[in-house]
């Protein structure tokens, strides 16, 4: 047995360096719902460093998992994951139908994204794109068969 039995991920918290932009993206273009925001002002370092006020962000909901949006990045700057911490994050799509037709929505929303790539030794086909900080997302699809 592990020294800590962790059960699952509960919840997820990125840094934003806009609150309103990040919020549109992951509300309507992934599907997030909005379950709580900071009673107080992003723009107040007294919020912004408060976690009883979220740090002046927001908690959205979706695919049984919980992601906080915490804007206290400063606004020029850009997620590198070739740094220490988060490389990227993956949703689970249905089908590779469902992930073809998201390419093709990210596309009328003007989201690039990278070409649907198969990595059949672990079964799975994924399409990258970038959130508007530039965090490094992929939708990640069962192959069929």
């Amino acid at each position: 047995m592990a020294d800590v039995p962790v059960t699952g991920l509960h919840h997820l918290r990125l840094t934003v360096t806009d609150l309103a932009r990040s919020k549109a993206f992951y509300t309507e273009v992934l599907g997030f719902t909005v379950v709580a925001e900071s009673p107080g002002d992003p723009a107040d370092p007294a919020v912004r460093s408060d976690p009883d006020q979220l740090y002046g962000g927001c908690v959205l909901a979706g695919y049984d998992i919980l992601l906080g949006l915490r804007p206290v990045a400063d606004p020029a700057d850009r997620f590198d994951s070739a740094r220490v911490g988060l490389d990227h994050l993956s949703f689970t799509v249905e089908s590779r139908e469902v992930l073809d037709a998201a390419a093709r929505r990210l596309a009328e929303r003007d989201v690039v994204h990278g070409q649907a790539r198969e990595l059949a030794a672990f079964g799975i086909v994924i399409l990258s794109f970038d959130d508007p900080d530039g965090i490094h997302l992929e939708l990640t699809a069962p192959l069929p068969g």
